[in-house]
């Protein structure tokens, strides 16, 4: 059966993601995308925060960069900086971009542990430029400088969730897209194949459709309550269950980091996500270990200013759907699954989920091939992306509280076991399965929370010579000479995008 309507249920990040990309369809199409959204539903504004793909994103739509940013009072993100994780005191950035380069095939971690065992004081951090730049509170763009011979830069934004939605709505609507306000109060089901033929609307409003695509929360009304597809838990490896979500104003008048921060606390973690004008704060915790009054207290007490809003609590079961593309259902965003916002993967997950639908389409119809090959793929991805939160929790010597005992002690996926060992052993990190997370990730996560490569790629020993000295001499330079060159991250959002009060 043809695909001629595309009926997104739910509005937010997620819903008017998929109305923008799936509103250039009609551009060839005459598709009809109807987004069905409640003003009485609120949305989660937990995920201010992305990573670099999510600049592909909006290229794609041929969204421009200052604009939008002016409009979601949107800041620039160089990484993240952990604090307290490891053990209480210690901090490090999970930086974007790569720890120097790859010198005849072999990955600069090995060279740099190469040169560290012979006697060379420089830490790492100093051969990558975003951390630099961070540690300064500098930021610039690659194209700033035009010259091939210095390190480009890598980027993500800081946002507003709910003003990039409307900013997205907008651009929806302008191609055709057609929003419907309210609420969606019953599901009907083709009784021979299971599909969603259409849903009923609180008003009595019959709304029919051939692809739909469940954007619509934890609930995961169509995914979920309709179409009973289940739920993989993985509370086990990530025990946080809780957050507290409170924005403040930056009253000690700091300029905007170009950095989001997690802090570690006694039973969880705190996130900071400056805007231009604001922050973005919150508390994930675990509800085993900590009451939702000591978790807002504590956030309350650790942020810039005064807050701006009532908290808002929620509840979640880290974890995802046993299947992503049911039937003629796709679901996207916490409907799909969630893991908590500790790498900023939240909106990168909408944003993939998004990107494997529209490759996978086709108007003719849906095979169980597509659907196949979409569950198959976003099942490695999140597999890949949630041994990579694990890391955070497990690597960690502190041992101050029953969370943090519970963490260090836990059992692992095996998967992430011989990615831990490879690293300890020789410095090897494996990239399978085109997962999200590089070389450098896993290594700034591994050495900033203290697993230490005990050996190194053994090609490594081959480059201890002049040309690699001079090599590593020129990376460290010209990093400094950039970062120097560089405006404060206030002055270029100030001088790029700026965005009114």
């Amino acid at each position: 059966m043809a695909i001629e309507t595309i009926v997104i249920v739910g509005g937010g990040t997620a819903g008017w993601m998929a109305a923008a990309a799936l509103s250039r369809l009609r551009a060839g199409r005459p598709v009809s995308v109807i987004v069905i959204e409640s003003e009485q539903i609120g949305t989660v504004g937990v995920g201010e925060a992305t990573i670099p793909p999510f600049l592909d994103f909006n290229r794609l739509l041929e969204i421009d960069e200052r604009e939008m940013l002016s409009a979601v009072q949107g800041s620039f993100k160089l990484g993240i900086q952990f604090v307290n994780w490891g053990k209480i005191g210690d901090s490090y950035i999970h930086p974007f971009g790569n720890y120097g380069y790859q010198v005849d095939g072999v990955s600069f971690h090995h060279i740099w542990h190469k040169f560290k065992e012979a006697g060379d004081k420089r830490p790492i951090q100093i051969f990558n430029i975003e951390t630099m730049a961070a540690h300064h509170g500098r930021f610039a763009r690659t194209e700033d400088y035009q010259r091939d011979d210095l390190p480009p830069i890598n980027y993500a934004y800081h946002l507003d969730a709910g003003r990039y939605a409307k900013y997205l709505r907008t651009y929806a609507e302008t191609r055709g897209a057609i929003r419907i306000e309210g609420r969606v109060n019953d599901v009907a089901l083709d009784g021979e194949t299971g599909f969603v033929t259409s849903v009923t609307m609180d008003n009595g409003v019959v709304i029919e459709g051939d692809l739909f695509v469940d954007c619509s929360g934890f609930r995961g009304l169509l995914i979920e309550q309709a179409l009973k597809t289940g739920y993989e838990d993985w509370s086990n490896f990530l025990p946080c269950n809780r957050a507290v979500a409170l924005p403040c104003k930056r009253d000690d008048g700091s300029p905007p980091p170009p950095y989001t921060r997690a802090t570690a606390h006694r039973a969880g973690w705190q996130w900071q996500v400056p805007l231009q004008h604001r922050n973005g704060n919150g508390h994930v915790y675990c509800s085993e270990f900590m009451g939702d009054e000591e978790a807002l207290d504590i956030l309350v007490n650790n942020i810039a200013g005064k807050p701006q809003a009532e908290p808002n609590f929620l509840r979640f079961v880290t974890g995802r759907r046993k299947k992503f593309w049911n039937k003629n259902v796709v679901a996207l965003g916490l409907a799909a699954g969630f893991m908590e916002p500790l790498e900023s993967t939240s909106i990168h997950l909408i944003n993939t989920g998004i990107n494997k639908l529209i490759a996978l389409l086709s108007l003719d119809g849906i095979t169980q091939a597509q659907e196949d090959a979409f569950n198959r793929l976003t099942g490695k991805e999140y597999a890949r992306i949630r041994d990579f939160l694990i890391l955070h929790y497990n690597a960690t010597t502190r041992d101050d509280s029953p969370f943090w005992n519970y963490c260090r002690n836990m059992a692992v996926p095996e998967s992430l076991t011989e990615k831990t060992d490879l690293f300890r052993l020789n410095g090897q990190i494996f990239r399978e399965d085109d997962e999200l997370f590089t070389e450098t990730s896993w290594a700034a996560v591994m050495m900033g929370q203290g697993i230490a490569m005990q050996g190194h790629n053994a090609m490594a020993d081959a480059l201890m010579n002049t040309k690699t000295t001079d090599e590593l001499r020129g990376i460290e330079q010209s990093i400094q000479f950039v970062v120097q060159h560089m405006p404060s991250h206030k002055d270029y959002l100030q001088r790029y995008c700026p965005a009114p009060m």
